[in-house]
């Protein structure tokens, strides 16, 4: 079945005969667990070194190389959109995803282990801009929000509750079950995709560029790599193997960029950028990417430094922030749909400017309440500026450039992450490192607290500066629609 079977409607979700409940679900199911993956492992890393005897740079590596690989293979989904119908790339992309799985749950040694991770991330990679196509070429541009709101439902509550769930089954099953408890699934996935899933695509089999190829994936992953392995040098930026690998990276990007635009085909159209609401949504993106890891990644360094706390009562803190983030995705992709982007993100982003102001005020005294009331503030506020900036984005495009805009957006999200992992931890030992050297005793527990909480307050302070240009980027936004001469080109 294909979108040629309905030719009154431009939209299947208009059409009364095409029950599009299975195919979300479908869809769904598939993208909770590919997602909840990313970060179900993470907690286990420890379990990993003594089952494994490796060293904490190379178990890191099931993270890293998860990140590295998922750069290297989304910039490419925009062309498997164009060659596969939905049925076919969904549940192809969840069979890798399920072999992967399966690999690494019977996996004898490390390097088995690892095979199977970068495997899983081959079709999480692809997974996410496969989904976002799908939904954007389901539902007219006035139902989206809400169902965007569900889509963001599944790709923030998944990672949230990752963490405790790995918690629990290492702890009572063993690390091997984190990937058999995601096979059933997978599976149950792929069958009810094999039912239910009916394409909602174009099959235009554009020509397959190989030097694009090889410069989205060279480019991406090496600068992907090069910023995750900052963190783990100790001359950080300064190694040669860091920037030179970021460098070669960069250059691979700009070929990459420059040889889109002289192809009549591009495997990813740059020119989505010409639509304003675009660029806006993706700088808004970026932004509130990078504000949210300030705090995923500095605040359980913080409360588990100068205030002492558990690993797990950390995890614990951030909880109900990630889980409220999750819940209000769909209500706000409804008020989205309803009131428009302004109406939320203004006050969102306002809200986002202050909680960041509060969090570089934090000190030693600083009660754990204040911290999990401000993380609750900041998750609401990305509930409110995030889904709605991309639908918005999104809406704009013609659709064509669906698979396009959604690529460049599901690409920008590991980069992002790699830089802003590594530019904050960055900044907050620099700063920590400047504290301990003015110091008189720079061996003092006291003063290595108190050196932390300033690096902590200038990674916060650097988030509010961030913040207050989103505030600026809010008030110019606007309700985004198709242009009505691109349709009307991609009509004929």
């Amino acid at each position: 079945m294909t979108t040629k079977d309905f030719p009154k409607y431009e939209y299947l979700a208009e059409d009364p005969n095409v029950k599009t409940l299975p195919i979300m679900i479908s869809l769904i199911i598939g993208a909770f667990f590919a997602v909840l993956n990313e970060t179900l492992l993470n907690i286990a890393l420890i379990t990993l070194m003594n089952e494994f005897d490796i060293t904490l740079p190379t178990v890191q590596w099931m993270a890293t190389g998860f990140m590295l690989v998922m750069g290297m293979v989304i910039p490419i989904s925009a062309l498997l959109v164009q060659w596969f119908t939905t049925r076919q790339l969904f549940i192809g992309v969840m069979t890798v995803f399920t072999i992967g799985t399966t690999i690494s749950a019977m996996a004898p040694t490390f390097t088995i282990l690892l095979v199977g991770r970068l495997i899983q991330a081959i079709g999480t990679g692809l997974l996410m801009p496969i989904i976002f196509n799908v939904f954007l070429l389901l539902y007219p541009p006035e139902r989206r929000g809400k169902i965007m709101g569900l889509v963001g439902l599944v790709f923030m509550f998944a990672p949230a509750i990752g963490p405790t769930l790995s918690g629990i089954i290492v702890e009572y099953l063993g690390w091997r079950y984190l990937f058999i408890t995601v096979i059933p699934f997978a599976l149950f996935s792929i069958l009810f995709a094999s039912k239910y899933l009916v394409n909602v695509g174009e099959v235009t089999k554009p020509k397959i560029d190989v030097l694009s190829i090889l410069f989205s994936s060279v480019g991406f992953g090496a600068i992907i790599y090069g910023f995750s392995s900052a963190g783990e040098s100790k001359e950080g930026f300064l190694s040669p193997s860091v920037y030179l690998t970021i460098i070669i990276g960069t250059i691979s990007v700009i070929l990459f960029a420059m040889r889109q635009f002289k192809l009549k085909e591009p495997v990813m159209d740059l020119r989505v950028f010409k639509y304003p609401m675009y660029t806006h949504a993706v700088f808004m993106f970026l932004i509130i990417i990078m504000a949210m890891f300030s705090s995923e990644l500095i605040l359980p360094i913080f409360m588990q430094g100068p205030l002492a706390l558990t690993a797990a009562a950390a995890g614990l803190v951030l909880l109900p922030g990630s889980i409220l983030n999750g819940i209000m995705s769909p209500f706000m992709g409804h008020m989205f749909d309803k009131f428009g982007p302004r109406v939320l993100m203004i006050p969102a982003t306002f809200v986002l400017c202050g909680t960041m102001f509060m969090m570089s005020r934090l000190t030693t005294e600083t009660p754990v309440w204040v911290i999990i009331v401000g993380y609750i503030l900041l998750m609401l506020s990305v509930s409110a500026i995030m889904m709605p900036a991309q639908t918005n984005g999104l809406n704009q495009l013609p659709k064509s450039m669906y698979p396009h805009g959604t690529a460049v957006m599901t690409t920008l999200q590991p980069v992002a992450g790699a830089i802003g992992v590594s530019v904050f931890i960055s900044i907050m030992n620099a700063r920590q490192l400047h504290f301990l050297q003015g110091s008189s005793n720079p061996q003092d527990a006291e003063t290595i607290k108190q050196a932390m909480v300033a690096g902590v307050e200038l990674v916060y302070f650097i988030a509010f500066t961030m913040s207050v240009i989103a505030v600026i980027l809010a008030f110019t936004v606007y309700r985004a629609r198709p242009n009505e001469e691109d349709e009307a080109t991609e009509s004929k």
